[in-house]
């Protein structure tokens, strides 16, 4: 429905720490018209969607919107912890032009399995778009059990899965027995998801290498294991700096500076790259 590779777009800032909204324009641009990407989520975490304001998420949705909406599919990071809150965002994605929600498990209450599927229904209930719901036990403290996937599976706007749950066995019977589109959230993933069904990524790499990602899932579909394979391999240092090191969102907007796209300062409790991580950013790009 989304495309094969997805960015989970990062929100510039202004030096002052304001939304530069011009820079996120011309970085949305940049990335669907040279950077091999199929689709863009804006307001999820790489964007820093816990720092920005509601008015802020619908300012960005727009500029993001007017820049490349007619060329790319839109999709809206919505996730909190409060079903109420959630339902307001989807509802306010909509009404400025988002194609899709990203919708994150609740985070950190840990609602019982009843209450993450309540909470994804009433969510999916409340908009006329699309929603791929994000599984990061991780960061939320909560996985969406394999039995709640198969019901979700059933409603007509639950679209697919951001999968980081990294339980390829759990995520294998899903695809079999449902009709979810399956994105790894993981980047170190995208290849193994991918042959077992998946349809693609929301990557944070991608804002770097989404050409590099595109020709491995190329080589895949055309048939040449060794090809893809040889590509995934090749990804793995960029991974390893921009996913292991600091924060995705530190690092990728490190990583764009260096290339001289628009990225910014990351807002507070983020703290800006190590002079570490930016030597070691540097002999990649």
């Amino acid at each position: 429905m989304f495309g094969r590779v997805l960015v989970a777009m990062v929100t510039p800032f202004t030096p002052d720490g304001d939304l530069d909204l011009k820079g996120a324009q011309e970085l949305a641009a940049h990335l669907v018209d040279k950077g091999g990407v199929d689709g863009l989520v804006v307001n999820g975490t790489t964007g820093e969607a816990p720092t920005t304001t509601d008015a802020e998420k619908a300012q960005i949705i727009r500029a993001v919107q007017e820049a490349v909406g007619d060329r790319t599919q839109i999709l809206a990071g919505v996730g909190t912890n409060s079903t109420r809150h959630t339902i307001e965002l989807s509802r306010q994605a909509e009404e400025n032009g988002a194609d899709g929600l990203l919708v994150v498990t609740p985070y950190y209450s840990k609602p019982t399995q009843e209450g993450v599927e309540n909470h994804f229904r009433q969510v999916a209930n409340a908009s006329g778009l699309p929603a791929l719901l994000y599984d990061i036990p991780g960061r939320t403290g909560t996985a969406i059990d394999t039995e709640t996937l198969l019901r979700l599976a059933e409603h007509p706007r639950i679209a697919g899965v951001k999968d980081c749950k990294a339980d390829l066995l759990a995520t294998a019977r899903v695809i079999a027995e449902t009709g979810l589109d399956f994105y790894s959230g993981n980047d170190e993933l995208i290849l193994p998801l991918y042959s077992i069904g998946g349809v693609g990524t929301v990557s944070t790499v991608g804002h770097v290498v989404g050409n590099e990602i595109k020709a491995m899932l190329d080589a895949y579909d055309e048939g040449d294991n060794k090809e893809a394979l040889r590509r995934h391999q090749a990804l793995l240092p960029v991974i390893t700096a921009i996913m292991t090191r600091e924060p995705g969102a530190v690092a990728v907007k490190a990583a764009l500076t260096l290339l001289g796209l628009p990225a910014g300062p990351v807002r507070e409790p983020l703290a800006g790259a190590t002079p570490e991580l930016i030597n070691e950013l540097k002999a990649l790009f």
